[in-house]
């Protein structure tokens, strides 16, 4: 059998395929991404639609006494970046809004105000934001104006700050001017004291003179902080995208959105993407899988026409030309959790109708001793002689004396060995009438499958994997784990077993995990129907012992001749 798990290099087409197929198993991550972006752009389209946004442009200078003096242009002493923060700032808002005298709050007009500056310009664009065209432009040139009102004043302080310091400075020196004009009155002409008195009182003069030119200079300044070169207008259409091209763009991000959450969600989903997952787990191929709600049926194979039918003879047929199994045809099928238990019965009933309607003289056993009651679904009758076994040396009472006909419709028939609740499941399934039935199924040239529990629940299958020549895992691919099927492969190999492939099949749901627990919300399974009563001892004990889980056994608690 080709391992069918590995894909061929270079199949990048193909694995993109897969992984887009895989991301729409998460259609409610995605769907409710959508449905974000819609209600997102919805409110956007609604929201804007009675939304006027009004311009008002602003060039700024600098104070200066020449405004045509190329040596004093203001983009050498400017910094627009600054301008912008201070056009944005609380103290224009509540000039502006002082203006306007409409009730409209700083605020409000700092929430709607949004002011840029084009490249390699020395211009302010205010654009301010309202629900209606005559508030936008009013609210748009009351803002330019208060900023023009801040910047204005804000010079003129410093002007005035500096006429002051100015004025400190001049007034005492020219006190002191006077004292020494004074003194040169009553000194007499060409004396060494008069001329150094003079020299004093003209550098005096001339410091006076340097202070009082800047003041004047400072007195003589343009304070206009800027002009308007447009004034706002009321706009004639809204400032929103409408509501089409609103939901045209939510749209866009929510599927961007719902993809990237549906990708998210599948790296960090634990359970296998697709059957390629599975059989890089567990290092075989995946046999097949089950059409959905198969696995809730018992024997398929005998319904003709059936595509579950024949996915079963499709399995059967991959199994039949292994190798591994056409030499003796020894097969243990079993679930990988309580989810898949229903399903590993379906497979190996129907495995071993598959097996019986190509000629083979089939032998099912049921192995679970825990909770058995495979005969009374089926169609049986009195067993045919040719199957014997030894005495019960364990007192176990299983397997019994003689095996269950099974009929299988058009398939034909095979004989089933049921199983029964006992005192020790380690000790029955260990025990040598166990290994003697497996064995005698070789000398009478006949195909055995064994169904287990779960593995993962019971260790009840890792007492069989010896007698058998290969292994069968059944799984659920929305109820088991990557790491489980690893852990599956490995508890097998360690016990000197071989995986044959798997079968998978997928009930549309998530299982509840370990002990069988059910979901929240989901029905419980139905009950059993009564099993009626079997000659070989097939109801629980008298005593009403409970059954033991399987222990590890020691040599001395084994007889002469007992198998592992």
């Amino acid at each position: 059998m080709t391992d069918s798990h590995v894909s061929p290099a270079g199949d990048e087409p193909e694995l993109l395929r897969d992984q887009f197929r895989q991301l729409l198993r998460y259609r409610w991550l995605i769907g409710g991404g959508i449905g974000i972006g819609l209600i997102g752009g919805a409110y956007l389209g609604i929201t804007s639609a009675d939304s006027y946004a009004a311009n008002s442009d602003i060039v700024v200078r600098t104070p200066t006494t020449n405004p045509f003096d190329s040596t004093t242009a203001p983009d050498k002493s400017v910094n627009m970046n600054t301008e912008r923060q201070t056009a944005l700032s609380s103290n224009v808002a509540q000039i502006a809004a002082k203006k306007l005298k409409d009730g409209t709050s700083a605020r409000t007009l700092k929430k709607g105000l949004q002011v840029t500056t084009p490249p390699q310009s020395l211009t302010l664009r205010f654009t301010y934001t309202a629900d209606s065209p005559e508030a936008a432009a009013r609210g748009a040139n009351a803002l330019a104006d208060a900023y023009l009102t801040a910047s204005e004043k804000k010079w003129s302080d410093l002007r005035d700050t500096m006429v002051a310091r100015l004025k400190r400075q001049i007034d005492p020196l020219g006190r002191q001017q006077n004292e020494l004009a004074q003194q040169l009155d009553a000194m007499t002409k060409g004396t060494s004291a008069y001329d150094a008195q003079q020299t004093a009182n003209v550098n005096l003069k001339s410091r006076i003179s340097t202070l009082q030119n800047q003041r004047d200079t400072l007195m003589g300044l343009d304070m206009a902080a800027g002009s308007v070169t447009q004034e706002a207008t009321p706009p004639t259409s809204s400032d929103g995208l409408g509501l089409v091209i609103s939901l045209a763009l939510g749209g866009a991000f929510g599927i961007a959105f719902g993809l990237l959450a549906a990708w998210v969600r599948l790296v960090f989903d634990p359970s296998p993407r697709s059957t390629g997952d599975v059989a890089r787990a567990v290092r075989a191929p995946v046999l097949g899988t089950l059409p959905r709600g198969a696995a809730k049926g018992l024997l398929a194979v005998d319904q003709t026409g059936s595509r579950t039918a024949e996915e079963y003879r499709s399995i059967a047929f991959r199994l039949a030309y292994d190798a591994r199994f056409a030499d003796r045809r020894r097969l243990l099928v079993v679930a990988a959790r309580d989810a898949s238990a229903q399903a590993a019965t379906s497979v190996a009933t129907n495995l071993a109708a598959s097996f019986a309607e190509t000629g083979k003289d089939v032998l099912l056993v049921e192995a679970d001793l825990r909770a058995p009651g495979l005969s009374a679904r089926l169609h049986t009758s009195a067993g045919r002689p040719g199957w014997t076994l030894p005495a019960d040396n364990d007192d176990n009472g299983w397997p019994g004396s003689r095996p269950l006909t099974v009929d299988a419709g058009e398939a034909g028939s095979f004989d089933l060995v049921a199983g029964q609740r006992v005192r020790n499941v380690a000790r029955a399934l260990t025990s040598s009438r166990t290994t003697r039935l497996i064995e005698d199924a070789d000398e009478n040239g006949a195909t055995v499958v064994v169904l287990a529990p779960p593995l993962l629940s019971y260790a009840d299958a890792l007492a069989l994997v010896d007698r058998v020549d290969g292994v069968l895992i059944v799984c659920d691919l929305r109820s088991v784990h990557r790491t489980e099927l690893v852990r599956i492969r490995e508890l097998v190999v360690g016990a000197g077993g071989t995986v044959l492939g798997a079968v998978t099949h997928d009930e549309g749901g998530h299982a509840a995990k370990g002990g069988g627990r059910r979901a929240a919300g989901s029905e419980p399974p139905p009950p059993a129907p009564p099993r009626p009563a079997a000659p070989f001892a097939e109801q629980r004990l008298g005593d009403g012992t409970e059954t033991v889980t399987l222990r590890q056994l020691r040599p001395e608690d084994l007889r002469t001749g007992d198998k592992r």
